[in-house]
This record gives C-alpha cells, structure tokens and sequence, in this order.
C-alpha cells in the first residue's frame, strides 16, 4: 500500500472515503514527475505548521465556505424550534350557497386573481329566483300603471267637480232671486221649486264625487304602499341573487346598449359563476366536476402564500424573561451554508407575541413572530429556530457559529481564514466561552469580521490531525499531502 505511506493513518482511514485524491507514490513514471514537477512544487509551497492551502480548486472539492466572526448577544438568547404556518386570514373558502350541480374552472395550485372564474353551480334555486325576480318586475309594472290610471281618474273628478260647483253656484243665485220675487208678491212657485231641485240635486252629485274620489284616493294609496313593497321586494331579490352570484345588483339589471333588443343580464344567467374574491394559490379542491353539492359544501380553498408567521414553542421556565414586544430573528434550521442547504444568513426579523396559553403536557408556551420581510424559504410546514434576545441592551460577544469548532481529540480547534492570504486557512485552538446552542463566543485568537471556516472545517482537522508539527498541503482535486514531495 504505498499510497498510504505519504499520509498519516488517521488521514489514509478518511479521506479514502470523504475525498477523491491523487497519490503521492514516489514510485509513479518518471515521465509523469518530470511534466508535473514544476507545477506541484508551484502549487505546493511550504507552510508552518498550523497552515493549511485552500485554493479556490480546494474549496470547491471540499465545500469548504466560510462564516464571519460577529458580536452577538450569546448570554441573553433564547432559542426556541417551531414552523411556519399560514396566518388566519391567507386562507379563503368557496362554499356553495345554493345546493346545486358543480363545474370547476381552475386546477390545484393554480394561482388566481380576483375576478378570476373558480367554478359554476347549476342550481334550480336559482332559476326559482330568477322567477321571482320577474314576477317583481311585472307586479311593480302593473302597480305603476294602476297609479297613472288614478291620476287620470282624479283630473276627471276634479273637472266633473268644478262643473258642479259652477251649476251649484247659478242655482243658488236663481233660487235667491225667486225667493226675493215671492217675498215681493210676485214671482212663481213652480220655479222656484224646480230651482230648489235642480240645487239639491246638484249638491248630491257633489257629495257622491266626492264620495267616489276619496275612495279612489285609499285605493291610490293601497297601489302606492303596494309598489313601494314590491320594489322593496325586487331590490331584496337582487341583493340576494347578486351575493350569491359574486356581483353588484346594478350588475344584474345592465343592458347592453350597443346590442338591440339586449336583456338584462339576471335574464341570461342559467347558471352562477363564482369568481375570485382576492389573489392566491388554490391550495385545496373538495369536489369532482359534475358532483351535486348540497348548501354550504365547500368547493375548494385559495391561499395566499405570503401572509404566513411563524409558530415556535418556548419553555414555560422561561416566562420570567419571555413578554410581547422583544426582539426575535428567525433562522434556518441547519447553520451552514454548503449543497442545498437554507444559507444560515437567510434570517428573518420580527417582534415576538406571546400565546395566550401553554400546554401543560409539553410545559410549553405558544410564540408568534410575522416576519417584516419573508425570505425565499418561509413557506408554511417549514421547520426553522426562533432567537430571542431578552435584552438588547446588554453587551455582546465576539463569536462564531458552532459548527465551525472541530473537536481533535482533547483539543478544541477552528481555522481561521488567513486575513492576508484567502488561499491559506490557519489552525487555531479554540478559546470559547458561552454558546446558545447554535452560536459559540470566541475569547481570543479573533477580531470581529474575521473569516474562520464552516463547512469543510472537519475534512481540515482530518488532514492536519497528528500532524500539525509537519505541516501540509492539499493538491488542487482536494487531497491533502504532508509535508514536501
């Protein structure tokens, strides 16, 4: 096994498995050393020590990224695991509200906005209502017409009226005129007998008019309270058809006058078209094309992605430092940033809203956060941590995520990227102090801003481990070779 001698054991063991190398094989073609000769010793020079290269070829083939030392609030954060979940109003449902025979216009996941045709319903309620929409319209046109009738009759009352006044008027003069001819001695007793009768009567024509006109006038206002009550009915009618049809009442009574002989708009609707009420994804579909849907069924349900928050659970030991209004970040559940992974820097800031109530069984208590801003990850089932910071004012720490310390045996170890030289990395041994889980603070051996290794950090301690007074390189595929060639 001569590729193996170049190597430490520990190094041999993994990076057979975790990296594709070159060998080192002092026994290769002289042919082969000699075309590659010039270029291994240029890529290959010797380090101290505690250095390592990390070309850009390196990095790749190893995954190795990298993380900034930051100053955080390590000792006054909590940290708590939840998920997002969508807010009480991103959700909308479309329920039938005439029972009736159902057709789908859209698919799952489609995402629709408002207005846009969801599914019809034919319903013989509807078309019961249609009828009693038209048989409004006829009855309000029949009372209208009654009304205008009245009117005439009450012209031709007042004419008949006025000409028996006049006739009571010249036979009430002729009758005072015979009545002073007989107290004169003179005059004749027949005539004014017939005056006096002619005057009577016309008084009682008078009195049957009027009679007959204040009977026409109750009846006017019956036809009146009558049209006002059928109106009343029709605009009733229409609200209701109109709600349930998704549309304005006006919308129902419209007529295109572009098109002669246009009806309105309720006279050619068989059936109802439910629209959109507000944009989203139809997330859910309850029904099957041609399924016969009884009052209130639901035919599907829309979302609205975006208006998602985020549900975490804390212990309820820490009530004495949990309250509404502090600072909370959201971040991804893995901290690294290497493959397919959430980028740990993705985060999400918000202010923290207590739960109402705990869970006994858990000793759990509800939290809330609705981020101001979602990133590309926050969808709802997505599982994520809550940070909360219980006091922003308090001093922070120098630190670096967890992740990025390797553990080498008894020794604590992080590589810090060398400030001078991006293609070197540098072995540290850690000097940690506090760490909240998911963040370490760093005592010394870094400044904030300082770049130390997060992904890869691992396959670096494998290949210095037991090695460090000999120094090393890794070869542009990713494998690692001590010392020189």
């Amino acid at each position: 096994m001569k590729l193996l001698t170049c190597m430490s054991p520990l190094l041999a063991g993994s990076l057979l498995v975790l990296l594709p190398f070159t060998g080192c094989d002092q026994g290769a073609s002289n042919t082969r050393q000699a075309s590659t000769a010039d270029t291994t010793q240029a890529e290959s020079p010797v380090l101290p020590s505690n250095r390592v290269a990390i070309p850009p070829a390196v990095r790749s083939n190893l995954g190795i990224t990298f993380a900034k030392a930051q100053r955080r609030h390590i000792k006054d954060t909590l940290r708590a695991p939840g998920r997002f979940e969508y807010l009480p109003t991103a959700k909308r449902e479309y329920r039938t509200m005439l029972p009736g025979q159902v057709e789908l216009l859209v698919e799952q996941f489609q995402t629709v906005e408002v207005g846009t045709p969801l599914y019809r319903i034919d319903s013989p309620t509807w078309l019961t209502l249609m009828k009693d929409i038209a048989e409004a319209e006829s009855t309000i046109a029949q009372l209208r017409a009654t009304l205008l009738s009245h009117e005439d009759l009450f012209m031709a009352h007042m004419m008949k009226e006025s000409n028996l006044l006049q006739n009571i008027e010249i036979w009430s003069e002729r009758v005072l005129k015979l009545e002073a001819l007989r107290d004169a001695g003179g005059g004749s007793m027949k005539e004014l007998t017939e005056a006096l009768s002619n005057l009577a009567q016309a008084n009682s024509e008078l009195n049957e008019l009027r009679e007959l006109a204040a009977k026409h006038e109750v009846k006017h206002d019956q036809n009146k309270v009558s049209l006002e009550a059928a109106r009343s009915h029709l605009d009733l009618t229409l609200e209701t058809a109109a709600s349930l049809g998704g549309m304005e009442p006006k919308d129902l009574l419209f007529i295109d006058p572009t098109s002669p002989g246009a009806l309105p708009v309720w006279l050619t609707m068989n059936d109802i078209e439910v629209l959109a009420m507000a944009p989203g994804i139809v997330d859910a579909i309850d029904l099957t094309n041609g399924t016969w849907a009884e009052t209130g069924s639901n035919v599907l349900t829309t979302v609205q992605p975006e208006r998602v928050r985020f549900h975490a659970f804390g212990l309820q030991s820490d009530l004495g430092v949990l309250e509404d209004g502090l600072e909370a970040m959201i971040v991804p559940p893995t901290p690294t940033a290497a493959g397919h992974s959430i980028p740990m820097n993705q985060t999400m800031r918000g202010t923290l809203v207590l739960g109402p109530s705990g869970n006994p069984e858990d000793r759990t208590i509800d939290l809330y956060v609705t981020p101001g801003e979602l990133a590309d990850w926050a969808r709802a089932g997505v599982s994520a941590q809550l940070e909360i910071i219980t006091d922003a004012s308090s001093a922070t720490e120098l630190s670096i995520p967890l992740s990025a310390v390797q553990r080498d045996g008894l020794v604590t170890i992080i590589f810090r990227r060398d400030p001078g030289n991006p293609n070197e990395a540098i072995r540290i041994e850690a000097d940690l102090g506090l760490d909240d889980g998911r963040w370490v603070e760093v005592l010394s051996g870094l400044r904030e801003g300082d770049d130390v290794v997060l992904d890869g950090g691992f396959q670096l301690m494998l290949a210095m481990s037991g090695s460090i007074q000999k120094g090393g390189h890794f070869h542009a595929d990713g494998t690692y070779h001590e010392g020189e060639h």
